[in-house]
Formats: C-alpha cells, sequence, structure tokens
C-alpha cells in the first residue's frame, strides 16, 4: 500500500468532503477499493461506538451535556488539523476524522431526541415534520459544505479555513451552553448498562430495517460509485465531487418535504406499512440501473439520472425511519432507543462501506447494485413486522 501525506492535497474538513477527497485521492496512488474502505474501519467504528453508548450517557446527564460533549470533539478534531502540514500524515487525518464522527453522531443523536420532549404526544404531524426539516437541512447544509470549503480553502487557504471553522463552533457552544435546558433529556431513574439494548419489538424491527437501508446505499455509492466516475468515465475530482454535493443537496431537500410527498396536509401520518412501500419502490431503481448498464445504455446518462432518481426515493424511506424511531422511542429516556437505532445504521454503513470496496474490486459496479437492491429487499420483508398508525404512539 503506498505511502504518503495531505501536505497541500487536503480538502475541507466536513467529514463528507473529507471523505470524497480519502476516496478519489487514495485510489489514483494505487490503493485498491478494499484497501481505500479499509480507511473508513475506524471512522464508521466510532460511529456504532458512540451511537450505543452516547444514548445512555444521554439518558445520565442530558442531551445538552452530550451535545456540548459534540460539540467540543468537533473543534477538537479541527484544531488537530491546524498543524504544520508536514504533520498530517494518513493515519493522524483518520484520527481526526473519527473524533469528528464521534462528535457528528453525539450531535445527531441530541438533536432528534430533543424534539421528541419538546413536543406534546399528540402533535405526531408536527413531529414529522420537524424531524424531516431537522434531517434534511442537515444534509442541505452538508451539501453547501461541499462548495463553502472548497470557496474559503481558495480564499483564505485550509489552515484559514479550518481555524475560522473551529472559531465558529467555539461561539455556537457557548451559545448552546447559556440557551439549552440544563436537564433536557436525563431521566428519573439512572439506566443499567445493559439498558443501551433496546427491549422495544417496535425500536429492533426498524433498527434492523435502517441497519439494510443504509448499507444498501453505501454499497453502491460510498466507494464503488465515485471509483467508477473516476476511472470508467474519467470524471476528474471537481466533477465527482460537485455532483455528489449536487446530489447531497438535493437529498436534504427532499427530505425535509417528504411529509408533503407522503400526504400530511390530508393528514396521513407514516406508519410501518409507508416505510415498507417506499423500500419496495427503492429496491427497482438499483435494479433497474444495473440492468441497462448490462444492456450498454450509456453508463454517464444512466447513473446520473439513475443516482437522482435513487436519491429522491432513498430520501423519503430515509425521512420515515427518523420519524418512526422518535415515535416509537419511549419519552423517558428516549435517547436510548435513538441510539440504539443510530447504531444500526452506523453498523450499515460500516458494512456497506467494506461490501462496496470488496465487491466493486471483485466483480464491479453492477454486482454493487445488485446487492444493494437484496439488502433493500430485506428492509422491506423486516419492515412487514413495523407497526401500524394505531401502534405508532409509545407507552410513555
Amino acid at each position: 500500500m503506498p505511502k504518503t501525506s495531505f501536505r497541500k492535497n487536503s480538502d475541507s474538513p466536513p467529514d463528507g468532503a473529507l471523505r470524497m477527497l480519502v476516496i478519489l485521492y487514495f485510489h489514483q496512488l494505487g490503493y485498491s477499493p478494499l484497501e481505500v474502505a479499509s480507511l473508513f474501519l475506524l471512522y464508521e467504528f466510532c460511529g456504532v461506538i458512540t451511537n450505543l453508548v452516547g444514548g445512555w450517557f444521554a439518558a445520565h446527564m442530558g442531551l445538552n451535556a452530550t451535545m456540548h460533549f459534540g460539540l467540543a470533539l468537533q473543534i477538537l478534531a479541527l484544531t488537530m488539523l491546524l498543524v504544520e502540514p508536514v504533520y498530517l500524515s494518513v493515519v493522524y487525518v483518520m484520527f481526526a476524522q473519527a473524533i469528528s464522527g464521534i462528535a457528528k453522531d453525539l450531535n445527531k443523536m441530541s438533536a432528534k431526541s430533543s424534539i421528541k420532549l419538546l413536543l406534546p404526544a399528540h402533535a405526531q404531524g408536527k413531529l414529522y415534520q420537524w424531524i424531516a426539516l431537522l434531517t434534511g437541512s442537515k444534509n442541505t447544509i452538508k451539501g453547501i459544505g461541499f462548495f463553502l470549503g472548497a470557496l474559503l480553502l481558495t480564499l483564505i487557504g485550509f489552515r484559514g479555513t479550518v481555524a475560522l471553522m473551529a472559531g465558529c463552533l467555539t461561539l455556537v457552544l457557548l451559545f448552546s451552553y447559556v440557551v439549552l435546558q440544563k436537564n433536557l433529556g436525563k431521566t428519573t431513574y439512572k439506566p443499567g448498562f445493559s439498558d443501551i439494548f433496546s427491549t422495544s419489538a417496535a425500536v429492533n424491527y426498524l433498527s434492523a430495517a435502517r441497519f439494510f437501508l443504509f448499507g444498501a446505499r453505501d454499497i453502491w455509492f460510498v466507494i464503488a460509485l465515485p471509483m467508477f466516475l473516476q476511472e470508467q468515465l474519467h470524471w476528474d475530482y471537481t466533477d465527482v465531487g460537485a455532483f455528489l454535493a449536487v446530489w447531497v443537496i438535493g437529498y436534504g431537500f427532499v427530505q425535509s418535504i417528504a411529509p408533503l410527498i407522503t400526504g400530511i396536509r390530508r393528514g396521513m401520518i407514516p406508519d410501518g406499512r409507508t416505510a415498507m412501500l417506499w423500500s419496495i419502490c427503492l429496491a427497482t431503481l438499483p435494479l433497474i440501473i444495473a440492468a441497462m448498464l448490462y444492456a450498454s445504455w450509456p453508463a454517464e446518462k444512466v447513473l446520473i439520472i439513475g443516482l437522482l432518481g435513487f436519491g429522491v426515493v432513498f430520501a423519503v424511506n430515509s425521512a420515515v425511519h427518523s420519524y418512526l424511531i422518535v415515535a416509537y422511542a419511549k419519552e423517558e429516556g428516549v435517547s436510548l432507543d435513538v441510539g440504539f437505532y443510530y447504531m444500526a445504521n452506523a453498523s450499515g454503513r460500516l458494512i456497506g462501506t467494506l461490501l462496496s470496496g470488496w465487491v466493486y474490486q471483485s466483480s464491479g459496479l453492477i454486482a454493487c447494485l445488485l446487492l444493494s437492491a437484496v439488502f433493500i429487499i430485506i428492509t422491506s420483508i423486516i419492515s412487514i413486522a413495523l407497526p401500524r398508525q394505531a401502534d405508532v404512539l409509545p407507552a410513555k
């Protein structure tokens, strides 16, 4: 495996942009797809552990504490990148990225758990809309960050960009410390460590469905797709990064309006049947893309149009799941159920990333798409067991 340092080749620090840089840059250096996938093992594994344990800590210390800790870790990760360029080795940057991933997961778990506690139990429509808006805006801002990071990198350089971001997050941390409720999400009882594993059948089924849903996405999206665009269609870094940034922005926008797509104006609140039907619809898309590629249709057009269609349907699937976990979670210790669910999400990403590198290296993009469809079909089957509307609200 070739050795290198980031030095002047470093990109903007947000995890999505850094991930894309690592994939394309190290593949160009001669790393195999499986070797590139292995670079993300620490990041994804930290996500699994953080989500599993983070909910337990939040139940003991409060959601504001885990939010502040997440912000502090993000500042630490950025500060680590302010060292002299000669010290920015692959291992060092991967370690900083892993800390950034822990911070991201703590903040995501804290934010989504908080919404459950800030709305009355009967306001399921509002809960769905707020969850969709939070999830969608996060991804839209992430996509915008791709462009903003590149702009700041041009204007003030890598270290200036990192320092500016660290400074802004420090202000956010100070502001949140002042305004957030101190005991938000803290349970009146002290859950044991074994309570990190959910005893709710609905949460367990949804977590299993989430595992396969996000594994299905990452099997072809994370490693295989950008490498195929680079080595088969000869796109450069800018082309690949810009296209996927636009995809993430559009994906986030669709997530934010998912309640309109699923009929919120007609009083339709998602349930297990909604999740099942949308996952069945999603399963057809990688099969269609694979069939078109196998039939030698123009690969560039097939992938652009296919990925846009996949993004729309996947965004609705993700938004429905994000609402259901908050609806299913018990109010006393909501962070435990939400943390367990996002542990499954992170586990799916971990397996999907590994399979993306291995399957693409051994069998190509079409095989990745077919395996993605299999994962989504499993998601659909698991979703049959999810509660229908009358059973959505959990016992308090």
